[in-house]
């Protein structure tokens, strides 16, 4: 089986998009219905994605910053592990924005966002990101809606900036109903391995699912430009959601096309 990548652009969002969340399935399998065959592509985008890592790496003169967010439970943690694992660590590195510290608190809320960038050569992965700021805080009424829509701008222009200077962005909305974040909080709550993943505010969040989906679809319509793409990928089936990353991952690296450099030395006039 070999899906082209041309068909994971289904899930993009075009700009100027009106996205209406709850008119996009979240359980859709549109081009692997087969977990198993699913889990076989997946290995080989992984394969191709460490090797295109690789070359972006020796070059050495842009990289690419994948972003991932969502709902809790919608599987950013999962899909970390499964789309990344067996990329080279010199290669790829993860930062996963937790709720800002004492010293973050002191900066503005892109501060943290700016040391987290990656450098030439890297892929960088966002769990949570500069979004959360916008979303997160609007939704539970920390910022008006007016400051919210402010920040999008900001957030707007940060990325047209870093896409000018070498920096390939790629964003997912990993797309969960609410059926199956009740299964997956209860499947954390019915195993005591999982417990360490529950914290209250989750479960408040709960409360405001209408908030923030409301919120993500105006961030969604609002800052998918196509130098900087939101992708909603159906999250209900974690497989098909590792799929659908890793695809969107291999094309943006298949399209930067990176080269390792030719080597500055004679090798003709090395001997062993």
């Amino acid at each position: 089986m070999s899906i082209p990548l041309r068909h994971w652009e289904t899930y993009r969002v075009r700009p100027k998009q009106n996205v209406r969340l709850a008119q996009i399935p979240a359980d859709a399998t549109d081009f692997c219905a087969d977990k198993k065959a699913a889990r076989a592509e997946l290995k080989q985008y992984r394969k191709q994605i460490d090797d295109l890592a690789a070359a972006l790496a020796a070059e050495n003169k842009r990289s690419l910053l994948v972003i991932l967010q969502g709902m809790d439970a919608a599987g950013k943690d999962g899909a970390v592990k499964k789309v990344f694992t067996g990329v080279n660590p010199q290669h790829c590195r993860v930062t996963a924005f937790k709720p800002p510290d004492r010293e973050e608190l002191e900066h503005d809320y892109l501060w943290r966002i700016y040391r987290a960038m990656p450098a030439k050569g890297e892929l960088g992965v966002f769990n949570r990101s500069q979004y959360e700021d916008v979303v997160a805080d609007q939704a539970r009424g920390d910022i008006p809606r007016r400051e919210g829509r402010m920040r999008l701008l900001q957030i707007a222009d940060l990325e047209r900036v870093w896409t000018e200077n070498g920096i390939v962005i790629r964003k997912f909305f990993l797309h969960i109903s609410r059926g199956e974040q009740t299964s997956r909080f209860q499947a954390r709550l019915d195993n005591p391995k999982k417990h360490w993943k529950l914290d209250p505010s989750d479960f408040e969040d709960r409360t405001r699912w209408a908030h923030f989906q409301r919120v993500y679809e105006e961030a969604l319509s609002r800052t998918s430009p196509a130098h900087a793409p939101w992708y909603i990928v159906p999250a209900d089936h974690k497989w098909y959601r590792d799929l659908a990353v890793a695809g969107v991952v291999l094309a943006a690296l298949t399209a930067m096309k990176p080269h390792v450099p030719m080597p500055k030395l004679n090798l003709s006039k090395l001997k062993l």
